[in-house]
């Protein structure tokens, strides 16, 4: 009679989770969005396609990143955490771009052939920026009516953004 060889399936099975484990970590991760923000691009409960490599190593559970090795360019759509929440908001301008304002009848925001409308109280926080500061994007949800972004907290840190979604 055969001897029946065993297979140990449990290294194998502890190797899977450890992989799986740090490619969510590290490399590729499947987010769930909430809200309307970046609607008409990316609808509200929309599971997207995150490269956490695209600009450097994250450190987990931070919101920085241990190594960088590119900027965001304009229109990349990106991720990074605002109050404890990670976001999803487009890049539209990166440093050194120019920033022009209108505050005739509305107030409006002149960026990279950019129209982007703000509130007064936008306005007011943005009107004495000239240029994206070094280091910085301006990040701005699609649906500008419904998006809280960079118009009302400000530039966000380059050493910040946590990665670039790749499908939506």
């Amino acid at each position: 009679m055969a001897e029946e060889k065993k297979i140990n399936i449990l290294p194998l099975i502890l190797t899977g989770i450890a992989i799986g484990t740090l490619i969510k970590f590290f490399i590729f991760d499947f987010l769930r969005v909430s809200g309307s923000s970046m609607e008409n691009t990316i609808h509200d409960n929309s599971v997207i396609c995150v490269s956490k490599i695209s600009f450097g190593i994250a450190l987990p559970f931070s919101n920085s990143l241990i190594v960088q090795w590119k900027e965001p360019k304009r229109n990349d759509i990106i991720i990074y955490l605002y109050d404890n929440k990670i976001v999803v908001k487009r890049c539209v301008a990166v440093a050194g771009d120019s920033l022009d304002y209108s505050a005739d009848s509305q107030y409006i925001l002149f960026t990279g052939g950019n129209e982007i409308a703000l509130t007064a109280e936008q306005y007011d926080c943005m009107k004495n920026s000239a240029v994206v500061p070094e280091g910085y994007v301006l990040a701005i949800g699609d649906n500008y009516s419904q998006s809280i972004d960079s118009r009302t907290y400000g530039f966000v840190p380059v050493k910040n953004i946590l990665g670039k979604v790749l499908w939506k």
